[in-house]
């Protein structure tokens, strides 16, 4: 009996250039994608309401509604992964992208082999496979559980909602507790891309971290930065509200 072949990850591109988008459409088809195209915000999350895509890739200027405002209403009940297409040089932009929720960035102009890897890293994070190694199913650290089969955050007994990228960099975290991680280090494991000029994405997605953990009743600061070193998870929670 023969096998059925995978069907190819269908992304949904939202970007109001219509040269580029038609550009972006065959060389990522070329590398194996199915995908569809809007050039307006309602338009595409029309689109994803007809038919969700495994990825997003959504630029923040649009004719209608802001990439921003695509990115708060996707997330208001989805979880699809989003890459964002910023202005260059735009740092703020990217920041509050990741803020948003967004799972990686990329500064306009940009070389479409570099997107295709970008989605490439991100589909894979979102599907939790695990890049060659046996993972346990739950990663314990004092109060904090996530469940890496289940893709769930929990503090003690109260859910966590985090975002694909949130998600990575708490799992590499708890998986070095006591031990401090780089910023360049942690690029590299949580969005599995080197770590850019003046890039603050860590930074962007510790504080969104910390903020969750807070707002679930963990108030205290178990994620600890040290300034030209890194992040470091506590492991020690004794004494700690």
């Amino acid at each position: 009996m023969q096998k059925m072949s995978q069907a190819p990850p269908r992304l949904l591109l939202i970007d109001d250039d219509v040269g580029l988008a038609k550009m972006l459409h065959e060389f990522l088809e070329i590398h194996g994608f199915q995908v569809d195209v809007a050039h307006e915000g309602e338009a595409g999350l029309q689109r994803i309401d007809e038919h969700t895509p495994d990825l997003v890739i959504l630029d923040v200027m649009l004719p209608d509604i802001s990439g921003f405002d695509v990115l708060k209403r996707l997330r208001a009940d989805r979880d699809i992964p989003v890459v964002m297409l910023t202005a260059r040089g735009e740092e703020s932009d990217r920041i509050y992208g990741l803020m948003g929720g967004a799972d990686d960035y990329l500064p306009k102009p940009f070389s479409p082999l570099e997107l295709t890897v970008r989605i490439q890293a991100v589909l894979k994070r979102s599907a939790g496979e695990p890049h060659g190694r046996t993972e346990r199913d739950r990663l314990v650290v004092g109060p904090l559980t996530l469940d890496l089969k289940r893709r769930t955050m929990s503090v003690a007994d109260t859910p966590v909602q985090l975002t694909a990228a949130e998600m990575r960099v708490l799992e590499h975290l708890m998986r070095h507790p006591g031990e401090v991680l780089s910023r360049a280090r942690l690029t590299k494991l949580a969005l599995d891309r080197p770590i850019e000029a003046y890039d603050r994405s860590i930074d962007t997605l510790v504080s969104k971290i910390r903020g969750k953990l807070a707002a679930a009743g963990f108030a205290n600061q178990c994620i600890r930065g040290l300034r030209g070193h890194g992040y470091v998870l506590d492991d020690d929670f004794s004494g700690q509200d």
